[in-house]
């Protein structure tokens, strides 16, 4: 029998990077704003801003993301808590692109995972420092991992297939309007400000006057999860921030977070992040070469 070779079809290729930054902004931070002719995305990993897309203005809390299209004057001010973003800029010629132009979303655990790889691969590829906003372009490491150039690329356009799949064509927030947001941000204000709680389901309803199953889909339409998966990645977002911090080891940062033991604490944020805490300390550790500003190993001794 004789075969016959089929090239798969890659409707979304990203053809040229940009930039990948983690800023850990002040409370009073304000970028005046730019345009530039290649795609950016902004993610919100803590606090809140408020951003400037063309002729709309929109604020954004954590676990939101927000495309701006090729032209597109944009600008951000921190809007209390000090901010935590991820940046990626980057260009792609695909027709689909279209979807994104502006779109507003929320990021789920899958794209949360994504964007902790775009960021990690980033890392350890290149030598441009992730915080550093003057940065041209980004400088190949010279003792790079293999492939890591690739696997970035990769996650980047799951990232983005995963948005058009769940999106459904990517339906913009200022073209409709989400059903329940108010519920949706009062139960999210309401886990935000209970992180060193053991919450149940049932609890969380009954404290909001919402209907379990009313609260369940509403969560997975908006997150693509559960509320308690939800809980349970801002505990580890947390865990992330206080690591980075450094003022707390681990045994404290699990009491902090209401974990039952630093066993609970270590499993849980392993099968949320893929590495232990200490693993986690360590490539933050690396990354402090390249100009961050991270704690010192000696904090995380548990």
């Amino acid at each position: 029998m004789e075969y016959r070779p089929l090239v798969p079809r890659r409707p979304l290729r990203v053809q040229e990077l940009y930039t990948v930054h983690y800023f850990e902004f002040t409370g009073s931070y304000a970028f005046p704003g730019e345009r530039h002719d290649f795609w950016e995305l902004l993610y919100v990993d803590r606090g809140e801003v408020q951003v400037t897309a063309g002729e709309r203005t929109c604020r954004l809390r954590r676990g939101r993301l927000i495309f701006h299209a090729p032209g597109e004057f944009h600008a951000l001010s921190a809007v209390g808590v000090a901010p935590d973003l991820v940046v990626v800029s980057f260009r792609c010629d695909s027709p689909e692109m279209a979807s994104f132009q502006g779109l507003v979303a929320e990021a789920g655990e899958g794209e949360r995972a994504l964007l902790a790889r775009i960021v990690a691969e980033s890392a350890a590829a290149f030598s441009t420092p992730l915080n550093n906003p003057d940065a041209p372009g980004l400088e190949r490491r010279e003792a790079a991992p293999f492939g890591g150039e690739q696997l970035l690329t990769a996650a980047l356009e799951e990232l983005l297939i995963r948005l058009l799949r769940r999106d459904a064509g990517a339906v913009r927030q200022e073209t409709r309007p989400r059903e329940n947001s108010g519920t949706l941000e009062q139960v999210m204000d309401y886990l935000a400000a209970r992180l060193d709680c053991q919450l149940t389901l049932k609890q969380v309803c009954q404290d909001n006057l919402v209907g379990r199953s009313q609260l369940q889909k509403l969560f997975h339409t908006h997150t693509g999860g559960g509320v308690m998966e939800y809980f349970a990645g801002m505990k580890i977002q947390a865990a992330r921030r206080m690591i980075r911090e450094g003022r707390l080891n681990f045994t404290q940062i699990a009491a902090r977070l209401g974990f039952q033991s630093i066993h609970y604490f270590s499993r849980r944020f392993r099968q949320m992040t893929g590495m232990s805490p200490s693993e986690y300390a360590r490539s933050v550790k690396m990354l402090s070469e390249s100009g961050g500003v991270y704690p010192d190993d000696r904090a995380n001794n548990a």
